[in-house]
């Protein structure tokens, strides 16, 4: 699997969809420190893939995919959270659980091919 850049990855635009849709989703909320945490979280995925990629060093971009995985399970967290909270319809916060968890996936698959 060969790559010239980061954008060419299909985890790293999962994950700025999943970004998107999480500054979507609580754009209006009045929980400033909730929001702030979510939306850090679902960016640092995207972000970690995009910086470890850079770095054009097998071992230094695992190490990046693992932090990534991280702030993915740091975002599904947060989304539960968000559930039990009532600040997401159970629907969406379903959806974008299910987006969390390919995302993990996929870097863990990524990860092994490294």
């Amino acid at each position: 699997m060969k790559f010239d850049k980061f954008e060419d990855m299909l985890v790293w635009q999962k994950s700025k969809d999943l970004s998107k849709k999480i500054y979507k989703e609580f754009e209006n909320a009045k929980d400033w420190g909730f929001k702030d945490q979510i939306q850090r979280a679902a960016v640092s995925i995207m972000n970690n893939i995009a910086e470890g990629f850079e770095r054009k060093s097998h071992q230094e971009f695992k190490h990046f995919l693992f932090i990534a995985k991280g702030s993915c399970g740091e975002t599904r967290s947060m989304l539960h959270l968000a559930f039990d909270l009532g600040k997401i319809d159970f629907e969406q916060g379903k959806n974008l659980i299910k987006q969390c968890e390919e995302i993990s996936r996929m870097l863990s698959g990524l990860a092994k091919t490294l």
